[in-house]
């Protein structure tokens, strides 16, 4: 057999007709066309799969179901998109298939569209890292610890011990603070009222003093003393001292607040509390002095 016969056996293998769909010849080679297609595709949604794997490691996540999640979307993504277009390729028409799914497909667009926030959020948070796991940020007037960052949800630890499941939009569309984004340095403040017969160089003095023997004080980082107002019943102060860990703010600060009390028990300082001062007019009192006294009952 010479080249040509060959060629030419070739040629009528590959047009052969397999089947007839709705008008449209099925060959030999649209269907070696349309496998090649599909092979094709498992291949690249394999390689999209490994360079999302490597993204998120050397954005330093070490959650395995954010990165698997991520790339089972993208495995069905790049299916669906090969099958339509290996079905294309066949010569099956798809359109009346995606009218027919149209109403549908709107449907659940709309019961999913709180899915879809979230999961789009979740792809900002893993891509901006303004948030990872091990952060403690402030979140709806609540202080947390951030133990797990999925596709969709964020998972919180509370002070109590609380885990907590935060949908990911939350946390993109609210304002958040994050006390470790940058260093793990926190301040604290501290306020206590004294008495006005008070010396206050002494309160200012004392309060400093107390501030720069706590144990845990960020060196470096001086405390502040300030007198911040006069109120109605005491002298206003508070101390402000940086500590370098957020998450033990109260346990410091209540050991910032023993300190103090020690320390102005130690001056003779006296921390001031609300009083009242009834004043009775001359009339009055008068009246109350001529008033019968009660007689005992019987």
């Amino acid at each position: 057999m010479d080249w040509a016969s060959f060629t030419s056996a070739v040629r009528r293998f590959l047009d052969a007709r397999l089947i007839d769909i709705g008008g449209t010849h099925l060959t030999v080679s649209t269907l070696i066309l349309a496998l090649v297609i599909l092979v094709a595709t498992f291949a690249l949604s394999a390689m999209a799969q490994r360079l999302v794997k490597r993204f998120f490691a050397s954005r330093g996540v070490r959650e395995q179901r954010t990165s698997a999640s991520i790339s089972r979307l993208l495995h069905y993504l790049f299916v669906m998109l090969g099958v339509a277009i290996a079905l294309q390729t066949a010569g099956i028409e798809l359109g009346a298939l995606f009218t027919a799914g149209a109403v549908f497909a709107i449907g659940f667009g709309f019961a999913m569209q709180n899915i879809a926030q979230n999961f789009v959020a979740g792809v900002i948070l893993l891509v901006e890292r303004a948030i990872k796991p091990g952060d403690v940020i402030e979140i709806e007037g609540q202080v947390v610890r951030v133990t797990e960052m999925g596709i969709r949800t964020t998972i919180v630890r509370t002070r109590l011990d609380e885990d907590m499941i935060v949908p990911n939009a939350s946390i993109v569309q609210t304002t958040v603070k994050n006390y470790t984004l940058t260093d793990q340095h926190y301040r604290l403040s501290a306020k206590v009222g004294v008495a006005y017969q008070s010396d206050l160089h002494l309160v200012v003095e004392t309060l400093a003093a107390v501030a720069k023997k706590i144990e845990w004080r960020v060196p470096g980082k001086e405390p502040l003393a300030l007198l911040t107002g006069f109120g109605a019943s005491s002298v206003e102060f508070e101390v402000s001292v940086w500590c370098d860990d957020p998450w033990k703010a109260r346990l410091a600060l209540s050991e910032l607040y023993l300190a103090i009390w020690w320390a102005f028990r130690e001056k003779d300082i006296t921390i001031a509390f609300p009083q009242l001062d009834v004043h009775l007019d001359t009339p009055v009192v008068d009246a109350l002095r001529r008033a019968p006294e009660p007689r005992p009952q019987a």
